[in-house]
């Protein structure tokens, strides 16, 4: 009886520890993650969908051995890390929709407009693609997603593997320049056509010099903005989704 209950007793220490294992990852993963991971969700509602996401982890992810005597700090310390660089990873691709709402809104005329919940002020046009960034990447089943991610990042980096200061700095440099160019890719229609609308006005204030180009062309802009906007976007979204998608089916390739 006393067998039993003490194998009762280690088989719950060992529950309880990859539990908290599991938390500090996923805890820092779902803290930043897009969507889920706002400053306008609660950090009660954050709080519980990391523990929705570690019970759903939880089956799939065995405790490795731990020599006795072994620095914790840095270990507790490891698993932030990863669960943090996981995460933001994906912020900097939803980030990309606010580039390219940035780019888009100064190339059409857009950018004095300002508005959404963001703690910098953004033009009205990126808040607009931002939102439906995410409630596109919502309608995808991201819960889902998440968890399998999960799941294969813990079979390719389980817990106690070191990630070292070098391939950390060179994941962040490797990651902020992706924000830039796919937020250019994305914005690329509006800036062809402000190239188009520039050529057409100077062409235009050549021809006729007496005339106003700038209250005629003005009002020209904004509205062909809004229009490529409401023609563009559900052909871009859809190629952002990919990205974000494959980041998820293969979370070693978005690590050093």
């Amino acid at each position: 009886m006393m067998v039993e209950i003490q194998e009762i007793s280690g088989f719950g220490q060992d529950a309880l520890t990859l539990f908290g294992f599991l938390f500090l990852r996923i805890g820092a993963f779902v803290s930043v993650l897009p969507a889920l991971g706002d400053q306008m969700i609660p950090a009660r509602v954050k709080l519980a969908i990391a523990l929705v996401v570690v019970v759903s982890v939880f089956p799939a992810v065995t405790l490795p051995s731990i020599e006795p005597g072994a620095p914790l700090v840095f270990l507790f310390f490891s698993e932030t890390l990863v669960g943090f660089m996981f995460g933001i990873t994906l912020r900097f691709l939803s980030h990309a929709l606010l580039v390219a709402g940035a780019i888009a809104a100064q190339s059409t005329s857009l950018s004095q407009l300002l508005g959404g919940p963001s703690i910098d002020p953004q033009p009205a046009l990126s808040n607009i693609i931002y939102m439906a960034g995410l409630v596109l990447i919502i309608l995808a089943d991201l819960h889902i997603k998440i968890i399998w991610a999960l799941v294969e990042l813990y079979g390719f980096l389980p817990i106690g593997v070191f990630l070292l200061p070098l391939d950390v700095m060179t994941w962040g440099v490797d990651s902020v320049a992706s924000i830039f160019g796919l937020g250019f890719v994305l914005a690329a229609p509006f800036v062809l056509v402000s190239l188009i609308y520039n050529v057409a006005m100077g062409i235009i204030n050549k021809a006729m010099p007496q005339l106003m180009v700038a209250f005629v062309g003005a009002p020209a802009i904004t509205a062909g903005g809004m229009i490529l906007l409401f023609i563009s976007l559900p052909i871009l979204l859809p190629i952002w989704l990919q990205r974000f998608d494959a980041v998820l089916a293969a979370p070693l390739q978005a690590l050093p």
